[in-house]
C-alpha cells in the first residue's frame, strides 16, 4: 500500500480540482485515473493521441499537479507499479494482440480463457488499489445503519441484486431498488436520516442511479458508491467511495472485480456484525 499511496494523493488532487479544470485538462484526468497501471509504459504523444489533445496540454496537466512535466508525473507511476509490470498490462496487451493478429476464428475455448485473463487482470488492479481507509468507512456505514437502500440499474444492476441478497443474511432491512414500472424514485421515498443508500454506477453513469442518490442526500441519508472513478459523477458526494476498474476483452467488460469488491464487504459486514459467515440455511430450504 504505501508504494502506491503517491499516486492516491495526486488522484485525490484532481478529484478535488476537477471540476475546475478545463474541458481538456478534464479528458486526461479521466485517461490517467482509467489507465493508472499502465501509465509508465506509455509515450506521451499515445496519450495526447488517445485524449485527442496536444501533448503540450499533458505538460500542462502534469504542471497543475506539482511536476516539472509529464516525465516527472509518470516517474511517480513507474515507482509505485515497477513490481506489477508483469502483471494486468502485460497480459491486457497480449490478448488485443493476440485478437488483432490472429486470422483463423477463436474457439469457444479460446474465447472463454481470453476473458478469464481479462478478468484475473482485473482483479490484480483491484488488488494493487485498494483503499483500506474507504473500505472501512464503507463497512462503518453499513454497520450504523437502520435501512439501507440498493441501487444499481442495467449491467450494474446484478450487482445490486447480489449485494441486496448477501446484506439480507444480516439482521439489516434491506431494500433492492428494482425500477419496476419506472418507479426508481418512488422507491426512495421512505430513505431516512439514518439509512444509507448503495449505488453501483459505471461508465456512462445510469441518470436513474443518481436521480435515486439526489433523494437519499435531500433525506439526510448516506451513501456508498461503488464506481469506476474518483472523477465519476457520484464520487465527489459520496460518504465512502470504492473504485473498481474491471477487465474487459471483446468490447465486453466483465463483473468479477466487483462482485469479488462485494462479497468482500459483505464478509467484513459479517465480521464486524459477529455473524456465521457461512450462508445460512433454514430446514426445508433448497440449496441454489
Amino acid at each position: 500500500m504505501a508504494a502506491t499511496a503517491p499516486i492516491e494523493q495526486l488522484m485525490q488532487q484532481i478529484a478535488t480540482e476537477y471540476d475546475n479544470l478545463s474541458r481538456q485538462l478534464k479528458v486526461i484526468a479521466q485517461y490517467i485515473e482509467k489507465h493508472r497501471a499502465s501509465l509508465m509504459l506509455e509515450r506521451i504523444s499515445d496519450i495526447a493521441a488517445a485524449c485527442d489533445v496536444q501533448p503540450s496540454a499533458i505538460v500542462r496537466f502534469a504542471q497543475r499537479f506539482g511536476y516539472t512535466g509529464f516525465s516527472e508525473m509518470q516517474d511517480v507511476f513507474r515507482q509505485a507499479y515497477t513490481e506489477q509490470a508483469g502483471a494486468a498490462p502485460d497480459y491486457q496487451q497480449r490478448i488485443r494482440k493476440l485478437i488483432s493478429t490472429r486470422d483463423a476464428k477463436l474457439s469457444a475455448g479460446d474465447l472463454t480463457r481470453e476473458f478469464v485473463g481479462a478478468s484475473r487482470a482485473g482483479l490484480d488492479d483491484l488488488a494493487a488499489g485498494l483503499d483500506d481507509a474507504q473500505l472501512e468507512a464503507a463497512v462503518n456505514l453499513l454497520l450504523k445503519a437502520d435501512n439501507i437502500y440498493v441501487i444499481g440499474v442495467r449491467r450494474s444492476f446484478p450487482i445490486a441484486s447480489y449485494i441486496a441478497y448477501a446484506l439480507e443474511h444480516t439482521a439489516k432491512r434491506v431494500h433492492l431498488v428494482t425500477g419496476l414500472g419506472g418507479m426508481h424514485r418512488e422507491q426512495m421515498r421512505s430513505v431516512r436520516e439514518r439509512d444509507v443508500a448503495i449505488a453501483i454506477s459505471f461508465s456512462p453513469y445510469g441518470k436513474e442511479t443518481q436521480q435515486c442518490i439526489k433523494v437519499a442526500q435531500d433525506k439526510g441519508a448516506k451513501v456508498l458508491v461503488i464506481t469506476d472513478s474518483k472523477l465519476a459523477p457520484l464520487a465527489r458526494t459520496a460518504s465512502a467511495l470504492l473504485t473498481v476498474t474491471e477487465g474487459s476483452a471483446f468490447a465486453f467488460r466483465s463483473l468479477t472485480s466487483t462482485i469479488c469488491l462485494c462479497q468482500a464487504l459483505f464478509i467484513a459486514l459479517a465480521y464486524k456484525l459477529e455473524l456465521d459467515i457461512e450462508e445460512i440455511h433454514t430446514p426445508g430450504d433448497q440449496d441454489d
